[in-house]
């Protein structure tokens, strides 16, 4: 459920200029929080985590029942209004976390902030986790007569989307395993794959230049320039193959394993769940750009070489 209103109002400030485009704009995170220091983050925090346990406490094993019973769309619309309520603050909890982060990844202070909110909302992820699969296990019949009522009807598209989660729900308990270790699983690898992407540097005609400074030669009128820069990244991604083939490898088996347990048919299916979109669709959009090759693709090609005199 990520409804997160305002929470990532990132306002545009001018960034110190750069020689070849001027003042670029950047995050104004103070719109969201004052620094890593912040007394509101930390109190945001503090309070998100006291009343997801709060919320646990008062509503794990009872859903079901509050459903069936009279008035059951109006209790239950007011619990799932709760519910978007501490969504919302963990929303703008991590937005700001983790756009601090993204803004500079090479920064140890921020990786470190972004790693410990990171932790403590998946933890009081954890004390929540019942919520969509109690909802999920409500009978048909009895959630659509819920629905009927305005309170919970208002929520309606929402709860028909988790609705299709349902086929790949696991146990609560092995939902709770894959929730905690995904910190220490695939998170980290990812992690892992930013660091390090964020600390190479590529020797570029005697400068070092991290990658999207490089990247940008990549697109530079001169040949012989774009060449240097395809040569040089080639030369720092090759020299660090095994890690990234490791970190490749091993999020490829985390899926794999996720998949098989979920009971996905296709290595995509996850994704397509993800984008509310069917199978067939995606196959008939890939079918239909790969049969018009010919007229778009290798004419564009063909047309640009002429363009370069090549």
């Amino acid at each position: 459920m990520t409804m997160l209103s305002d929470a990532v109002r990132a306002a545009q400030a001018p960034s110190p200029a750069s020689a070849d485009l001027g003042a670029l704009p950047q995050w104004r995170l103070e719109d969201l929080y004052e620094g890593m220091n912040s007394p509101r983050f930390a109190a945001d925090l503090e309070r998100a985590q006291r009343e997801a346990k709060q919320f646990a406490e008062a509503w794990r094993g009872k859903l079901g029942a509050i459903a069936s019973s009279e008035n059951g769309g109006e209790r239950l619309g007011e619990v799932v209004k709760a519910y978007e309520a501490l969504q919302d603050l963990t929303g703008r909890v991590m937005s700001y976390a983790s756009l601090l982060y993204a803004s500079d990844t090479s920064d140890p202070a921020r990786a470190k902030f972004y790693g410990d909110a990171h932790e403590r909302v998946t933890a009081l992820a954890g004390d929540l986790l019942f919520f969509e699969l109690e909802l999920n296990r409500i009978d048909d019949v009895a959630l659509e007569a819920a629905m009927a009522t305005p309170a919970l009807g208002h929520y309606r598209p929402w709860l028909e989307d988790i609705r299709k989660e349902k086929p790949h729900q696991l146990a609560d308990d092995i939902e709770q395993l894959f929730l905690e270790k995904s910190v220490s699983g695939a998170a980290a690898w990812n992690r892992l794959f930013d660091d390090t992407m964020s600390a190479l540097r590529f020797d570029f005609e005697g400068e070092s230049l991290t990658l999207e400074p490089l990247l940008g030669k990549l697109q530079d009128p001169d040949e012989k320039k774009r060449e240097a820069a395809a040569n040089a990244l080639a030369a720092t991604l090759g020299a660090n193959l095994r890690l990234f083939s490791l970190i490749t490898s091993t999020l490829a088996k985390d899926k794999e394993i996720s998949d098989r347990w979920r009971k996905f048919a296709d290595v995509a299916d996850s994704r397509h769940l993800a984008n509310r979109v069917e199978r067939e669709v995606v196959e008939a959009l890939v079918s239909a750009v790969t049969e018009a090759y010919p007229r778009l693709s290798h004419r564009y090609y063909a047309l640009k070489a002429r363009w370069f005199g090549k």
